[in-house]
């Protein structure tokens, strides 16, 4: 390890154009040593704040604990991004070894109690902090708690093994889930990306119920990509965990650091809105089955509800994609953001970049001050896991300015046609763009809490907040042009996509709000429940009895079912899906304040911008939103903007 030092770019800094990774320099065979390099150096770290004699303070053990790893923060911020964009059989390899050391590291560190009395010692004098500081200092204390430091041995050793089992399981899930997706598409001739736009236009009603099924059941299908047993060891395990700390169920563990606060807030809040969502659908069903002329069946719903579209408001996706080619997007997203915050966007050709198909650019302020360097990788690659992400290369913190990354699964354009996105992927680049602008924007000194290291079920205010940009007129006239000769979208045009923006949502709110039912329901789940748990069929039986439980209709399936759910089995968002919605309230009441204010006003986009954005983690987030709107929010607003009162 020690003779490759010199030729292994993780193990030296990077003299490159702001500090970026020389990705041309990284070959798969540098990761290993640089991962155990890192550890190593952090284990040093870690022994140094242990041999310190000095009584703990902020700098020598929370600031020192930050800080212990840069070699595992610089590898772990090139790798698992690429793991997941360019996720080769050599990097699934890699990610199979380094996941449970990197486990058992954390482990080792968070269960050392002679570490966590001196973590205890600063929190427990919150007086001598700064608030940042004490805001850092408390999620340090709780990493511990939460990861077993008050446990006996016996019990400690099982909560590591655990831990390490549930890492290797969740990429497991991940790998599995990418196999399947590349599965269906040499099954069905499509990605999982087209799947709504194809169902959509579909006319052969036999393809779509082939399609359907095939899509529903991904990780469903047997053989070695199969995740039934994946999810049921992790569920099993998770519930464990939370028994080994006192919670009686995995989503009352998870939630006792949210904003929720615990399972019950989050079911009384999901419940009314899957309600609403369902009387909607069932207007949205008559009317589709006027359309039809037969019952409608799932893999008919997004045919026909653009039938019912297109007679409603008159709006053909097919004419409005043309002028929504994905470069000129970028180019309202960048405008809005310029416009809103003051700031500077300019392409990075300087900066290197991991695969052909991404693009960087430089971030500023306004005085030419860097705010961070932004890659954008758009496009669809049968090596890239699905959905839609953004990502830090490298977090901010003081004196360092970020690296972050958007993913997204866009239509690959062709030597004849750029890549034309539908009105979802347009809401989509917005969507990812607000959560970097929520890490560029951050001024923290310490990067535990700087941007986007929030709460999980207030971390989506933001992204969901930018996207009501996308199709405001002023920036619609700025990108929105009909790539084939220029001309700017045509009034009309906009004035049926904004009545149409609040079509279809029954379906809509309605399979989002069962995703995040069924997540829910499944961690609410206790060991001894799980354990009468067995095999696919318990799975199926158990889904199609939350789904009867919560109301939903034959008709709409859940967004994401147990085996492609990746949010909650290799996302981080376990029994944390329902945020999506309870930050929806929170933006949706922000963002009529910027209506109120004119959408435009300098003022109070100014006061968003250092209230939130530049905040990050720093203080509570209900603090934060007081500061900035002066009241709670109203939950009456999330009706309003779908349309469901």
């Amino acid at each position: 390890m020690i003779s490759c030092t010199s030729k292994n770019p993780f193990l030296t800094e990077w003299d490159t154009p702001y500090g970026t990774a020389p990705f041309s320099k990284i070959s798969t065979e540098h990761y290993m040593p640089a991962f155990e390099a890192g550890l190593a150096e952090q284990k040093a770290s870690i022994q140094a704040i242990l041999d310190c004699p000095d009584a703990p303070t902020f700098e020598n053990t929370i600031l020192a604990y930050e800080n212990s790893s840069p070699i595992l923060d610089r590898v772990q911020g090139v790798f698992f991004n690429l793991a997941e964009s360019d996720s080769t059989p050599e990097m699934q390899e890699i990610e199979e070894k380094v996941t449970p050391l990197i486990t058992e590291a954390s482990n080792e560190i968070l269960m050392n109690v002679k570490l966590f009395e001196r973590v205890k010692a600063v929190y427990e004098h919150p007086e001598a902090l700064t608030r940042e500081q004490y805001m850092v200092t408390k999620k340090i204390y709780q990493a511990f708690e939460r990861n077993g430091v008050g446990l006996d041995e016996a019990a400690k050793k099982r909560f590591a093994e655990i831990s390490t089992r549930l890492s290797t399981l969740s990429q497991k899930f991940g790998q599995n889930l990418l196999a399947e997706n590349n599965a269906f598409k040499e099954a069905t001739g499509i990605t999982v990306s087209e799947y709504y736009d194809f169902m959509s236009s579909c006319d052969d009603r036999a393809k779509r119920e082939q399609v359907f099924k095939a899509y529903s059941s991904r990780g469903n299908n047997g053989g070695e990509h199969d995740n039934n047993a994946i999810v049921l060891e992790i569920l099993k395990l998770r519930a464990e965990m939370a028994g080994l700390l006192g919670y009686p169920n995995f989503a009352a563990y998870q939630l006792s650091d949210k904003m929720a606060g615990d399972p019950a807030t989050v079911d009384n809040f999901l419940q009314p809105i899957m309600d609403a969502a369902m009387r909607k659908a069932a207007e949205e069903i008559k009317d589709m089955k006027a359309v039809a002329g037969h019952d409608i069946e799932a893999w008919d719903w997004s045919y026909y509800a653009e039938k019912v579209r297109a007679l409603k408001y008159a709006l053909d996706e097919n004419q409005t994609k043309p002028y929504f080619q994905a470069d000129s997007v970028l180019k309202g997203v960048f405008t809005a953001a310029e416009r809103i915050y003051g700031i500077r966007i300019e392409p990075a050709p300087e900066v290197e970049v991991y695969n052909p198909e991404v693009s960087a650019y430089r971030l500023s302020n306004a005085d030419g001050s860097l705010l961070g360097i932004f890659y954008r990788d758009y496009y669809v690659r049968s090596t890239k896991r699905g959905g839609a992400w953004m990502n830090n290369f490298r977090e901010q913190s003081e004196g360092v300015r970020p690296v972050i990354v958007n993913v997204c699964n866009f239509p690959a354009p062709t030597p004849e046609v750029p890549s034309q996105l539908t009105i979802d992927n347009v809401q989509t680049a917005f969507h990812e763009f607000g959560h970097a602008l929520h890490g560029f924007l951050t001024q923290c000194k310490y990067k535990t809490v700087s941007g986007t290291s929030v709460a999980r079920d207030f971390v989506e205010m933001f992204s969901q907040f930018n996207e009501n940009f996308a199709f405001v007129p002023e920036i619609l006239a700025v990108y929105a042009k009909d790539y084939r000769n220029g001309e700017p979208i045509p009034a009309e045009l906009i004035e049926k996509i904004s009545k149409a923006l609040k079509f279809n949502q029954g379906f809509m709110t309605g399979e989002l709000c069962a995703a995040s039912i069924l997540d829910m329901k499944w961690h609410e789940l206790s060991s001894e429940q799980l354990a009468s748990f067995k095999g696919p069929e318990d799975i199926k039986a158990f889904e199609a009895k939350v789904c009867a439980e919560m109301g939903l209709v034959d008709e709409i399936i859940p967004r994401y079912r147990t085996t492609y759910f990746n949010h909650i089995f290799n996302s981080g968002y376990s029994a944390g899906y329902y945020s999506y919605l309870w930050s929806e309230v929170l933006a949706v009441d922000a963002w009529e304040k910027f209506k109120e204010d004119g959408i435009f006003n300098k003022s109070t986009a100014d006061s968003f911008r250092k209230t939130f954005l530049e905040k990050g983690g720093s203080e509570e987030p209900m603090t934060l939103y007081h500061n900035f709107r002066g009241a709670d929010p109203d939950p009456s607003a999330l009706m309003r903007a779908r349309g469901l009162e």
